[in-house]
């Protein structure tokens, strides 16, 4: 059995809802994840919608429980600390990550960085010993989808050095011990229609190519 847990942080609802409304990000996860399912024998899938399902920013309380030997947690502490156990439990049953992430302002959403910074977490998702970063959560997967409202993002586009959102994910989840990072890029979704929907098409072809040739 392969475990899928699926991470969307798009402020817009998927692809059913009006089309001005649509999450492309969204929307393309939801091919990523169909193939997947039918790659793969036997599947699994937890889903976690950062919007619908607002994670609280890190606290004073938070950090501190971080820091707290196990034997030393009090109840408060733990409380704190209990939404990152919950969402690192998630990523470590994990086999896959599947995440959905447009660009807000250069960067991740704000629901998209709350996850990180409970999920990176000293003793659960990496040690530093020896004056050295290890990530603890090796043999996993992650396949991410991000979508771009402008072109040329992309291959060292004139809009790259503005990147600060496939950069920056791709270092956390290699930080963590991914190494696996597979990108799907959707750029210009604030363009003509015609040309949106030419985009999605390229994008959809290379997810279907990148599955047929057996990479999964």
């Amino acid at each position: 059995m392969t475990h899928i847990l699926r991470i969307d942080a798009s402020s817009r609802p998927g692809p059913d809802a009006a089309t001005s409304e649509a999450s492309f990000s969204r929307g393309l996860a939801d091919e990523v994840q169909k193939q997947l399912e039918r790659t793969l024998d036997q599947v699994s899938l937890t889903k976690r919608d950062l919007v619908e399902a607002p994670i609280p920013h890190i606290a004073n309380q938070t950090i501190a429980g971080f820091y707290t030997p196990a034997d030393q947690m009090t109840a408060e502490l733990a409380w704190a600390t209990a939404p990152s156990d919950a969402l690192i439990d998630e990523v470590e049953k994990a086999d896959f990550l599947l995440i959905s992430c447009p660009i807000y302002n250069f960067g991740v959403p704000s629901a998209m960085k709350a996850w990180i910074d409970h999920v990176v977490r000293v003793g659960r998702t990496f040690a530093y010993e020896n004056g050295e970063f290890r990530g603890l959560l090796e043999n996993k997967r992650a396949m991410v989808v991000y979508s771009y409202g402008a072109p040329g993002y992309s291959d060292d586009g004139p809009l790259s050095s503005y990147d600060f959102m496939r950069p920056y994910l791709t270092m956390i989840l290699n930080f963590i011990g991914i190494a696996n990072v597979q990108d799907f890029v959707l750029e210009g979704t604030t363009g003509d229609p015609q040309d949106v929907a030419a985009a999605q098409a390229d994008v959809s072809k290379q997810i279907e190519a990148y599955f047929a040739r057996g990479a999964v």
